[in-house]
């Protein structure tokens, strides 16, 4: 039995060409975001906290009342209000001290909910272990949990929330603003791209001042008249457009029948002739009762058919200029499925009649 499923075209115009700004095509080397994480403790819970096989949030709602002056036991306590944390974020570039960030909470026990948490004061650590952050503040979740003994239900994920603004920052971010050469990135590397970067750049702030390393990086020696005004450089080269040049690509989602394509991707001409055989095997289990008061047994006998069907073929002809559109739209036409039309693209590209990268996701 074959799927039916719906199968949605979307149609990118001007895929090979367009017109950006730089700052949306590029980053500055050295000018990044840096990731954070803590381990903390949620306290305020429903009872929907962790439960005495997770030991570790025992010990830490332990530790954290005896820095307090309170001494007790972690095998004494029971506590099905607090879950054990995760805590993550990300500290922007130039971030200063006494700015705020977002954070987000992931429960690491067995615990069910962190609906109505408070996580208590959290340290969040970079990759060097220096502390640049802490964070503390009420658990917003996106989903919920609700029911009683066998009797639940769920909505999406209620063991992970975030806190807007539930951190502060404490250390200036590592980062700085290279006062040389500055570097900059390409996001999707591309050849020509990058020389049209150089040459837009060079044609806005004087020759030689821009060349491509590569691909995917393009230097630019900060003129002499911007030697103290890096700032007011790097704002004008964001603002420079750039005509992107892109590969044409073909994107596809078997699973929902998306297929994401270029307007302007050409088949050379070519016939394409499709069929498809069906097989179908159905098996029945006939019973056969013994007489009454016999010494016969109950034989369960299976029953075995096998038919084949074999639809008739469909023909397409695509003459020169025909579009990878016009293709889809003709395979939807004759009653195509996503795997028909993947089928057919990938053979039309192995053929040699179709320059596209084709991606199946």
């Amino acid at each position: 039995m074959r799927s039916r499923l719906p199968v949605l075209l979307l149609i990118a115009l001007g895929l090979s060409a367009a017109t950006v700004r730089v700052k949306e095509l590029v980053t500055l080397e050295g000018v990044r975001e840096n990731q954070l994480v803590g381990y903390g403790i949620v306290v305020g819970l429903n009872g929907t906290g962790d439960k005495r096989q997770t030991v570790f949030s025992t010990q830490t709602l332990a530790n954290l009342l005896d820095r307090m002056g309170v001494q007790v036991a972690p095998g004494a306590l029971l506590v099905r209000n607090t879950a054990a944390v995760l805590v993550t974020a990300n500290l922007p570039a130039f971030g200063q001290p006494g700015a705020r960030l977002d954070v987000t909470a992931a429960a690491i026990g067995d615990c069910t909910n962190l609906q109505g948490g408070l996580l208590i004061l959290t340290p969040l650590r970079g990759a060097d272990a220096q502390v640049y952050a802490v964070a503390q503040g009420s658990v917003v979740t996106g989903g919920f949990g609700a029911g009683r003994g066998g009797n639940t239900t769920t909505v999406n994920h209620p063991t992970a929330g975030r806190i807007m603004n539930g951190a502060i920052i404490e250390r200036a971010a590592p980062s700085s603003l290279p006062s040389g050469n500055l570097r900059l990135q390409l996001r999707r590397a591309d050849f020509t791209t990058a020389a049209r970067l150089a040459e837009a750049l060079n044609a806005r702030f004087g020759p030689g001042v821009a060349s491509a390393e590569s691909s995917a990086v393009v230097t630019v020696q900060v003129p002499e008249s911007y030697r103290n005004r890096v700032v007011d450089l790097v704002a004008g080269m964001e603002a420079l457009p750039v005509d992107v040049d892109r590969i044409a690509r073909i994107v596809i989602h078997e699973r929902t029948g998306t297929i994401v394509l270029g307007k302007d991707v050409k088949i050379r001409p070519v016939s394409v002739l499709h069929g498809s055989l069906s097989v179908e095997v159905q098996t029945r289990l006939d019973v056969s009762q013994p007489l009454p008061y016999s010494k016969g047994s109950t034989a369960v006998t299976p029953q075995t058919n096998v038919a084949a069907k074999e639809e008739k073929a469909s023909s397409l002809t695509l003459k020169e200029g025909a579009t990878v559109e016009e293709l889809a739209k003709a395979l939807v036409a004759i009653g195509g499925t996503p795997r028909d039309i993947i089928a057919v693209l990938q053979n039309l590209q192995s053929a040699g009649a179709l320059d596209a990268e084709i991606e199946v996701l």
